[in-house]
């Protein structure tokens, strides 16, 4: 439910370690009111965020420009979306928990049932593992950073990640029938994944949400318990219930906010209440005076049996606005596909304006460290 932040009297202590088990105790005391708010950051990327979000605390040692948090706020998790300004998310004790609580009932976990936590607990797709554990009431496995053996040998009933991981996993042939549920978030999975996961005897769950949301609210396209959703006039996805945040640090930027309503940045569709997120509105890329949903295209792109990744970006152009570029990661980068082939590949699926109209070929796509492809990068030609 949504609070105004209005009495910031909590301190709020700045984490910068990898996840541990000093780590996971910040966060139980924080989330049972024993403890300062927490604000957790990845090692060597914690500047930005401290500078913006002034935490009254970095390690332990207090700081002179510090501001503390509501009493009701646990954790504030900071994000930079697609702007790459630090903005710094309030989450509650009670949101974290609803959200916690309706997973563990969705993917039918039980008590006891161990979670693994490999993502990066600054994120909140990695928080929400250890407040599963809390609620599961056992000690979680953690890594401080992915390896797929150590995944595979962990003993974990139940595992979060993201399916640039998942992919390593499936490439291995690695039988993923020990885990009782793979949560898989952050992005959309690219076209063959899923399958190929539950052949070797994956149970995966997609996932849907934001820091805003607590983490994701949507499994396999259906609202957890408790969570509402809809679609408004402008295409947007919004949703409301106890998951929601209680606004941004210092409310820069403004909480995007209609009626109660979190108003995200994506565009979707239900489709008899399952919803399809068919990509981000600031990804929309307008060519010619036509529109082009960038995430449609990839999408596309990536099921061409000679592409291994994908993504796709508006560049500026005189003659086209925008102008719709195919960024790849060939399947055999000895043979990549022609920009001709994937044209006519897309032609073939979309509305003939949406076809690329420019390659570029990589070896790898640049990824933030929720494993999201970076577009700020892929834009900025780095």
């Amino acid at each position: 439910m949504w609070r105004n932040p209005s009495h910031p009297d909590r301190p709020l202590h700045a984490i910068v370690q990898p996840p541990g088990p000093a780590l996971f105790a910040a966060i139980r005391d924080a989330l049972a009111g024993d403890g300062p708010a927490v604000l957790p950051l990845v090692p060597g990327h914690e500047g930005p965020a401290i500078e913006a979000l002034r935490p009254t605390h970095v390690g332990g040692v207090p700081r002179d420009d510090g501001a503390g948090v509501p009493d009701d706020v646990a954790v504030v998790i900071s994000t930079s979306g697609s702007t790459g300004a630090p903005k710094g998310v309030l989450l509650s004790a009670a949101a974290l928990r609803a959200s916690a609580t309706a997973s563990l009932r969705r993917v039918g976990a039980v008590k006891g049932e161990r979670w693994l936590c490999c993502l990066p607990v600054a994120h909140v797709s990695g928080l929400q593992v250890l407040v599963r554990a809390l609620l599961s009431g056992s000690e979680p496995v953690i890594h401080p950073s992915f390896d797929p053996h150590a995944v595979l040998g962990s003993g974990a009933d139940h595992v979060s990640m993201v399916p640039t991981q998942l992919h390593r996993l499936v490439e291995m042939g690695a039988d993923l029938s020990a885990f009782r549920s793979i949560v898989l978030g952050g992005a959309a999975p690219r076209p063959g994944l899923l399958d190929r996961a539950r052949e070797l005897g994956a149970r995966v769950v997609t996932t849907y949400g934001s820091s805003e949301t607590s983490g994701g609210c949507v499994y396999d396209g259906r609202p957890l318990d408790g969570v509402d959703l809809k679609i408004g006039e402008d295409g947007l996805i919004r949703i409301a219930g106890p998951v929601l945040f209680s606004g941004y640090r210092f409310d820069r930027p403004p909480a995007p906010l209609d009626g109660g309503w979190f108003v995200t940045s994506d565009l979707g569709e239900l489709d008899g209440g399952r919803l399809r997120v068919l990509g981000r509105a600031d990804d929309v890329i307008n060519t010619g005076g036509e529109k082009v949903v960038a995430a449609a295209v990839t999408a596309v792109l990536a099921a061409h049996p000679e592409v291994a990744d994908a993504a796709v970006i508006g560049v500026p152009d005189p003659e086209w606005g925008e102008l719709v570029t195919a960024v790849i990661v060939p399947a055999d980068p000895g043979a990549p596909p022609t920009l001709s082939q994937l044209r006519a590949f897309c032609r073939d699926r979309l509305p003939p304006h949406a076809a690329p109209r420019d390659l570029r070929l990589m070896s790898r796509l640049p990824l933030l460290p929720n494993g999201k492809t970076d577009l700020v990068r892929l834009r900025a030609g780095t």
